[in-house]
Order: C-alpha cells, then sequence, then structure tokens
C-alpha cells in the first residue's frame, strides 16, 4: 500500500473533504522539495495511495495541509491572524515494505496524528 493520509474534521465530525495536501521529500530543516499537491476526496481520503510500495523511498517527508483554508472555505469565521494556518506533519520512512498511513484530526484550534495502519 505504501503511503496514504486522511484526514478528519473533528469541529464537525466528518471527512475533511476538499482540503487541499502538499507532500514533500525532506532533506535537513530547510531543504524540502515539492511531490505533488492534491485535494482529498469526499471521504477526506486521496484517490490513490501517495506512493506504492513500489515507488516508495527510505527518508524523510513532510506533508503540509491547508487547515485555515479548509475552514475558511467551510464558512468558519476565524480570527486573523488564524491559530492553524498550515499543518506540516515531518516524518521517516524507515522500512519501504510496510505501509505508512499518516492520519490527521484536525479543528481550527487543534490537531492530532499518529502512524496509522
Amino acid at each position: 500500500m505504501g503511503l496514504s493520509t486522511h484526514v478528519l474534521d473533528t469541529m464537525h465530525g466528518c471527512p475533511a473533504a476538499g482540503m487541499e495536501v502538499a507532500l514533500y521529500s525532506t532533506d535537513g530543516d530547510d531543504n524540502a522539495t515539492l511531490i505533488k499537491r492534491l485535494v482529498l476526496n469526499h471521504d477526506g481520503r486521496t484517490d490513490a495511495p501517495l506512493f506504492d510500495n513500489a515507488s516508495l523511498r527510505t527518508g524523510t517527508y513532510r506533508l503540509r495541509f491547508d487547515v485555515a483554508g479548509y475552514f475558511k472555505a467551510r464558512g468558519v469565521q476565524l480570527p486573523e491572524p488564524n491559530f492553524l494556518n498550515q499543518v506540516s506533519l515531518d516524518f521517516g520512512i524507515a522500512h519501504t515494505d510496510q505501509h505508512y498511513h499518516v492520519p490527521l484530526l484536525v479543528s481550527p484550534w487543534s490537531y492530532s496524528t499518529y502512524r496509522g495502519s
């Protein structure tokens, strides 16, 4: 299965359909190379894995989620500046034969993540 993600909107109790997500490969703290941008589907997921097992490589990566853009599009009144704007999750891939699932549970004021299955 490779690498996948999904986002749950904990404010509304639903998948974060329409949230924009970017995937980067990273090399150190400041060096990030964009791999792809996408928009989450009706189920708050990508339509296909971010990487399948054949293309998954060991290394460090970053998923960046446009949290403020998503909640603004849903009509949520956010303060300026927003408490959360972009949520970036940095993580490592050590075993390319395993599935890495990176879910995000998010509201305009908090988020949580874990390595899912």
